[in-house]
């Protein structure tokens, strides 16, 4: 059934991830949860399917299919009910991958981004910093070029796949005093010598392995830099758009997940004599919660339709993630508060839900931060120019 937005190819699309999905990955899920490591396999089996690569060139072994493929992955991997699972894929699949992809030269796509494509090497980026936060300009870590290597010393927290991973995309500054104009990226392996990581305890995703890591005189190939030295904070921002409507989507479909748990849960239990989703009360409030996440759904397919034809929506993914994570923490306290005291229970899925739900106003760029930033767009007319 085509759509707006939607093709019968990408319905097919979606039902394949979804068996795919309900046979290898949720058996495991809450295996994974308790553990704190996705194990191996099944990045693997991501890559056989081809999963990794929706988005990027055939050359690498990519599909390079439209970004509605992604919208449809980034939804579905929300319904396994583990953030962290999810996030841990998409980090590795849009972040890490997208500056392989458009900074890393031939040699470092060949290197780094077609293993990645067939899940054989998982990547992290690594931007925050434990003083820094969401001041990127403000990062400490600093890469000090020595003939034909650059040495780094710094520090790096809240790394999503930060621990497990092959490889790391790194920023660091460069040239100190030039600010945020002295900021360069680069690809580093995990094995390197002086590259240590501490993995975190979190409330929520806690299938994924987030780590603070340290670079004590690390020492790389000048080869590992990507693209030119001192541009790496806009290449940082100009991927921003596209990392904040991804938690924009995921926002929205988790969002929609624990509203269709909900919406099933009130139709069989009963009180008084009748079920739950009779009561007026119940109702309005359910319809509140409904037309707020189909506002911000279809906002978020406009944002995607208009990235997806190549236009720089910085200012639009910002409001997407701003608005739709507020959206997803208010709907998903709500439909715990449906189920009553089973809602509080961990056998059923709000209350991880709602743990997950709580890192979307922070993860990304804080919802204070992003406040500023359309403040300064639509205030104080500050026009954020892609860097290439």
């Amino acid at each position: 059934m085509s759509t707006r937005y939607f093709t019968e190819e990408h319905e097919l699309f979606r039902q394949s991830l979804k068996d795919f999905l309900q046979k290898e990955v949720v058996p495991h899920i809450e295996k994974w949860e308790k553990t704190g490591h996705i194990e191996r396999f099944i990045w693997e089996k991501f890559g056989e399917m081809g999963f990794f690569g929706i988005a990027y060139p055939e050359e690498y072994g990519g599909m390079n299919l439209d970004l509605f493929y992604t919208v449809i992955f980034l939804e579905e991997l929300q319904k396994v009910n583990s953030g962290g699972f999810a996030a841990a894929i998409w980090a590795h699949a849009y972040l890490a991958m997208t500056h392989l992809n458009k900074e890393g030269d031939e040699a470092i796509k060949q290197k780094y981004l077609a293993p990645s494509i067939t899940g054989e090497k998982i990547g992290c980026l690594c931007i925050t910093e434990p003083f820094g936060g969401s001041d990127v300009a403000g990062m400490r870590t600093t890469a000090v070029k020595k003939g034909d290597t650059y040495v780094i010393n710094g520090s790096k927290t809240f790394i999503t796949n930060g621990v497990y991973s092959d490889y790391l995309v790194v920023c660091a500054k460069t040239n100190p005093e030039l600010g945020n104009k002295g900021i360069s990226i680069f690809v580093m392996d995990r094995e390197t010598s002086g590259i240590s990581a501490t993995k975190l305890d979190k409330l929520g995703w806690r299938a994924s392995d987030t780590g603070e890591i340290a670079f004590d005189n690390v020492t790389i190939p000048a080869a590992n830099l990507m693209g030119e030295e001192g541009k790496g904070f806009p290449y940082i921002m100009q991927h921003f758009a596209l990392e904040r409507l991804i938690m924009g989507i995921n926002a929205h479909a988790r969002a929609e997940f624990a509203l269709e748990y909900a919406q099933n849960y009130m139709s069989e239990r009963q009180a008084f004599g009748k079920t739950i989703d009779r009561f007026q009360a119940l109702r309005h409030t359910f319809a509140d919660c409904y037309a707020d996440m189909i506002v911000c759904k279809e906002f978020n397919y406009s944002i995607a339709e208009r990235l997806n034809k190549g236009e720089y929506v910085v200012k639009e993914a910002t409001i997407s993630k701003l608005r739709s994570t507020k959206m997803s923490d208010e709907v998903i306290y709500q439909c715990l508060q449906f189920l009553g005291g089973y809602g509080y229970m961990e056998e059923y899925p709000m209350a991880r839900l709602a743990r997950d739900s709580r890192l979307g106003p922070i993860g990304g760029g804080t919802s204070e931060i992003l406040r500023e930033i359309i403040a300064k767009m639509v205030l104080d007319n500050k026009d954020y120019k892609p860097a290439t």
